[in-house]
């Protein structure tokens, strides 16, 4: 008579896909999101170094270098403004949007105010 103690013999064999599968799709629905938010972190980035350089660029020389300097950085100028020596651009890149501030000042160290020179340069 057949030994019913342990029941029915199984095969473990192919209990591992299944749950291999599993992981891979946690793992697809993970990867997902975190890509989106690593490209919103990078365009953010963008945008903010675009709307830098493009007010510095206004600043020393107009509207038209920036919006030349936001292009050659991947954005798009939105806004420009001009009040006194303060310039403040807004710029976009991709979906994200930055403003920047530059002025329009010369302040001399103070070693050039009275015309001498440190030694050693």
């Amino acid at each position: 008579m057949p030994d019913r103690r342990h029941g029915p013999v199984r095969s473990a064999r192919g209990q591992a896909t299944p749950l291999w599968a599993v992981v891979i799709v946690l793992a697809a629905l993970l990867l997902v999101p975190t890509g989106l938010l690593i490209r919103a972190t990078v365009e953010r980035a963008e945008a903010r170094a675009a709307a830098d350089a493009a007010a510095l660029a206004g600043a020393l020389a107009g509207e038209q270098e920036a919006r030349a300097v936001a292009a050659a950085n991947g954005g798009r100028v939105v806004a420009y403004a001009e009040r006194h020596d303060l310039v403040e651009v807004t710029v976009v890149v991709g979906d994200r949007q930055a403003t920047a501030r530059a002025e329009r000042s010369l302040r001399l160290a103070p070693h050039e105010r009275d015309g001498t020179r440190r030694r050693g340069r």
